[in-house]
């Protein structure tokens, strides 16, 4: 089976979604559909596809499933929008900047049967699937620390911090997941957070971080340390080590060509990836591979609307720590 895809949003993550489709053997990019008309008719005329309205896409029978990279307040209105037209689902996270709106939301995924995956595309990057494939088959013993680095090249413009939902909410909220995806299950009871603005001090006037560490206790005691920068003059930063009681497991760096040059000057290597468009190319297919094969399969779809609202309740947690400089209990 193919599936017929339809895109709402034209913009950088949406080219990433539409590259990601059309290079999908099963897979095929029918529509876009975009609020600025030139943008969905440049990816239109880039994939050979469509432009048509949110209007025409909701009842075309010719599309099975829609991609939602729209500004994050219409994530949740088009959720419950196309779970009651019938078409599976893929939304880049937040599904909402309020956690009793995404409940919501997610009661209605839950009342039409829809399927639903939120966009935490770090869970299909290989290198963080072998190290929780290590996890998984007891070769580092009992996980007992974690340490997620993410730091990006630079901070994005200010009309989109204040918009963001602050560092916690859009970009911390990817480490969240990645914790929560690592830990397989260990349930989160603590969150201290720690942050600074000392990038820009106009991120700080705009009511938002750009520096911030983060430390989530789970019940068991392990413990994962998060440390988040909107700035690394090197390049892309993201790391992750997992420490259990049998050794320990890692994913370094990734570059785009892995070599090493050695001289009398010393050692060498090529610079980091710039952005998360390269860096995580391969993340994104795997993601939209596993979305298809549980529309395809009936499989359940991970991560789902409930692992959305875990990570954004972590966000909300760090955000009042932060801002309190206490250690917050999750509720049991």
């Amino acid at each position: 089976m193919t599936v017929n895809f339809a895109l709402l949003g034209a913009g950088r993550i949406g080219r990433v979604h539409a590259k990601a489709v059309s290079t999908n053997p099963d897979a095929r990019l029918v529509a876009v559909a975009d609020a600025f008309p030139e943008s969905a008719q440049s990816i239109a005329v880039q994939y050979g596809t469509e432009v048509r309205t949110i209007d025409e896409i909701e009842v075309a029978s010719d599309i099975h499933a829609v991609i939602i990279c729209t500004p994050t307040d219409t994530h949740a209105d088009l959720i419950e929008r196309f779970a009651r037209a019938g078409k599976a689902i893929f939304c880049e996270k937040p599904v909402d900047l309020d956690a009793a709106r995404v409940k919501a939301c997610i009661d209605v995924v839950k009342q039409t049967q829809a399927k639903l995956m939120v966009g935490f595309n770090r869970r299909f990057d290989p290198h963080f699937m072998a190290v929780k494939q290590a996890i998984d088959d007891g070769r580092i013993g009992k996980v007992e620390m974690i340490t997620i680095t993410s730091r990006d090249p630079g901070p994005p413009p200010l009309d989109y911090i204040s918009r963001s939902g602050g560092i916690f909410r859009d970009m911390t909220i990817h480490d969240f997941d990645m914790a929560r995806f690592l830990l397989a299950g260990e349930k989160i009871v603590s969150v201290s957070a720690h942050a600074a603005v000392l990038v820009d001090p106009a991120i700080g006037a705009a009511g938002d971080y750009d520096s911030v560490t983060v430390i989530l206790e789970t019940v068991g005691g392990c413990q994962a340390v998060i440390s988040n920068s909107r700035r690394a003059t090197y390049g892309y930063d993201q790391r992750i080590e997992v420490h259990g009681s049998n050794g320990s497991a890692s994913a370094e760096n990734q570059r785009p060509i892995s070599i090493e040059v050695a001289t009398a000057d010393g050692y060498t290597r090529p610079p980091l990836h710039d952005f998360f468009m390269t860096r995580y190319t391969q993340a994104y297919a795997n993601e939209i591979a596993g979305f298809i094969a549980a529309i395809e399969n009936g499989a359940r779809i991970s991560p789902n609307g409930e692992d959305g609202l875990l990570a954004l309740e972590l966000a909300d947690a760090a955000l009042e720590s932060a801002r309190t400089g206490r250690r917050v209990i999750l509720a049991k």
